[in-house]
């Protein structure tokens, strides 16, 4: 094992293993009872991220940048939380909790004083992902939150990667958004490509970068073949569904989003945003995700 995979904080329950990064409060790897890997190793000669977490921002901000009245601050995509040191405040067998909070370099980037607990517990077939953003200033605290898991694809259950989809819940007939070269919404909404409650996986889909559901009826899918497991995402706190690969990789990204890229010339303040819930003075948002096998 390597000395990074060493810093890794191990969970298991009778169904599932799981290995959480502090660096980024990343989910690094994620196992059936078989040993079967469910997630993407993060080749970083394709793409470096596994599970990556999305805060304070999701997506891309218009010339790098977001407004809060007069001042303007600079973020990369998707925000400082998946590159920080998460510290571990408590960690068991099945269940760990990391911890970010504000400090003098975050500040000069988003100047709240932010508490961002990620507690992730095994019980059986089921990770949940459990998210708590604190606001211990005095100001009401603009954020967003994404999830950012890349599962393998085909997952190695003996299935042929053409033969891989995502199941909703429910209809979705409503038209999808996609993003410019600069990874910005672009003003169009397109017909989607989900028939019914199934969105069959072809790299054509993922030409323009990521599908982004906008209008969702369901709060799960699930992610797999005709036959063997699959995967269900849970998402009942979050609005919005990115699905994303690089055309050819070996992965599929199933993003619940509370939050999402700019759009195309969006130029205005960041507590107005799409996606930007405000968490009050001493206030606490909480948003849960939940990845489960399903044999």
């Amino acid at each position: 094992m390597s000395s990074q995979q060493t810093s890794w904080v191990s969970l298991s329950s009778d169904a599932l293993s799981a290995q959480i990064d502090p660096r980024g409060a990343q989910l690094s790897t994620l196992r059936d009872r078989g040993g079967h890997d469910l997630l993407w190793s993060g080749d970083p000669s394709i793409w470096a991220g596994r599970a990556p977490v999305l805060f304070p921002i999701v997506g891309e901000l218009a010339g790098g940048a977001y407004h809060l009245g007069a001042q303007t601050y600079h973020l990369s995509r998707h925000g400082f939380a998946r590159t920080s040191s998460f510290q571990i405040v408590d960690a068991h067998a099945s269940a760990v909790t990391l911890r970010l909070q504000a400090d003098a370099v975050s500040l000069r980037r988003y100047p709240f004083q932010f508490e961002l607990d990620l507690n992730f517990v095994l019980q059986g077939p089921t990770l949940t992902l459990t998210v708590s953003i604190r606001n211990l200033g005095e100001a009401a605290m603009p954020a967003s939150f994404g999830y950012h898991p890349a599962f393998r694809w085909p997952l190695p259950f003996g299935q042929p990667r053409d033969g891989h989809f995502l199941e909703f819940d429910h209809d979705e007939p409503a038209p999808v958004r996609r993003l410019d070269a600069k990874g910005l919404l672009t003003p169009e909404r397109q017909q989607t490509p989900v028939v019914g409650r199934r969105l069959v996986l072809d790299d054509a889909l993922f030409q323009n970068d990521a599908l982004i559901f906008d209008a969702l009826r369901s709060q799960r899918v699930t992610y797999g073949s005709a036959t063997g497991p699959r995967i269900a995402v849970s998402f009942p706190d979050t609005p919005f569904l990115g699905v994303w690969t690089k055309p050819g990789a070996h992965f599929m990204c199933i993003e619940p989003w509370h939050g999402i890229a700019d759009s195309q010339g969006f130029s205005g303040d960041f507590t107005v945003k799409p996606g930007v819930f405000m968490v009050a003075p001493g206030g606490l948002r909480v948003i849960k995700v939940m990845l489960s096998l399903i044999e």
